[in-house]
């Protein structure tokens, strides 16, 4: 339904530090001047958030490769009804260009198709190149992108029977800088240790999964400022993926059992370092969309405080995406909570209220 006014009570949560007691919508923009008498006005209230941001998401994809239209609604639906507003596409074959024109589906944030190494990722994701073309792609991904290029940094090599880096550190290094002279930044999939320092080494902007961060690792990461998307509930497949494996690659499969033992103590220790910690899930690949709470409820397991998170998933994710949150004159994109997440982050699992472009969908 769409209100002329809406006017949102209780406590409207503009940043970690800033509690408002309420905002109004008008023409589907935060205001916080109350409208001259008069207006036909709705009233809600409760505890007011911006809209989550999934900063790892795969709007149009799923375990096969690209979906349909019609599926990729879906996804989006999905995602809307928990209260994710914003997503950013860690990489997707599909032309989803087509849901910014829809103003009841979320906000989208395009990373291009992933880019792998020639048969080091899975079927139907990516452009599949060799080393010499990582730069050329990565210019293209970052010119049909919303700023931000995606790769494929380490992946089982049947040859060795382990993960391992997929790229050279010269190709790496050749590329990142392609995709910063397009005005782009590089986030990569990594669930070793090795690819991390390469990556490191070469400026990345931001590491997808980082189940490999080691000491070495984390105090170069925290040097540069190198942001890290944990996707714990991705992490979570990580035992029956093992056990798949185990026959034909026995050290991947231990390799990959190790790295999941240790997945709180890695994330425990990146934000005792000080890395910039946001929240992802992978959903759209093998998982399903509209995870966003349970996450939130992982990265609290692993030692980050709710408040903590909530800047994970709502106020630092968003002045990362360099999108806008609760502020005067943005699209009124935000959710209304029952009860204060701040003292319980599983209420992020329950909205009372999504508010999309000023639009009321519960």
């Amino acid at each position: 339904m769409v209100s002329p006014v809406l006017h949102i009570k209780g406590s409207v949560l503009v940043g970690p530090q800033e509690v408002r007691d309420d905002l109004w919508v008008v023409g589907g923009q935060i205001t916080y001047d109350a409208p001259s008498a008069g207006a036909d006005v709705q009233t809600v209230a409760g505890w007011v958030l911006p809209g989550l941001v999934d900063a790892h998401a795969h709007v149009g994809l799923d375990a096969m490769g690209a979906v349909d239209d019609v599926t990729s609604e879906m996804q989006a639906i999905t995602n809307r009804d928990i209260g994710t507003l914003l997503v950013r596409d860690a990489g997707s074959p599909a032309d989803t260009r087509w849901v910014d024109d829809r103003p009841d589906l979320p906000r989208i944030v395009r990373a291009g198709r992933h880019i792998a190494r020639t048969r080091r990722y899975i079927r139907n994701y990516a452009h599949e190149i060799e080393p010499e073309d990582l730069a050329k792609y990565v210019r293209q991904e970052a010119r049909v992108g919303d700023g931000w290029v995606k790769l494929v940094g380490d992946w089982i090599d049947r040859d060795t029977g382990d993960l391992s880096p997929c790229w050279p550190r010269e190709a790496l290094a050749t590329a990142i800088a392609a995709a910063h002279e397009e005005g782009a930044r590089v986030t990569a999939h990594c669930f070793g240790e090795e690819s991390l320092r390469d990556l490191a080494a070469v400026g990345v902007d931001c590491i997808e999964h980082a189940t490999g961060l080691v000491g070495d690792t984390i105090d170069s990461f925290a040097a540069q400022g190198i942001a890290i998307v944990p996707t714990l509930v991705n992490i979570d497949t990580f035992p029956s993926i093992a056990a798949g494996a185990q026959d034909k690659y026995p050290t991947y499969a231990a390799h990959m059992r190790d790295l999941h033992s240790r997945r709180y103590e890695t994330v425990a220790a990146a934000h005792d370092a000080g890395l910039p910690i946001y929240l992802g899930t992978d959903a759209g690949g093998s998982l399903p969309h509209g995870l966003a709470a349970q996450e939130a409820a992982e990265l609290v397991r692993a030692g980050l405080s709710a408040i903590e998170v909530l800047t994970a998933a709502t106020w630092g994710a968003r002045s990362w995406l360099r999108r806008p949150g609760l502020d005067e004159g943005a699209s009124a994109d935000l959710v209304v909570y029952p009860a204060d997440p701040r003292e319980d982050i599983g209420v992020l699992a329950s909205p009372a209220h999504i508010v999309l472009r000023g639009t009321v969908f519960l």
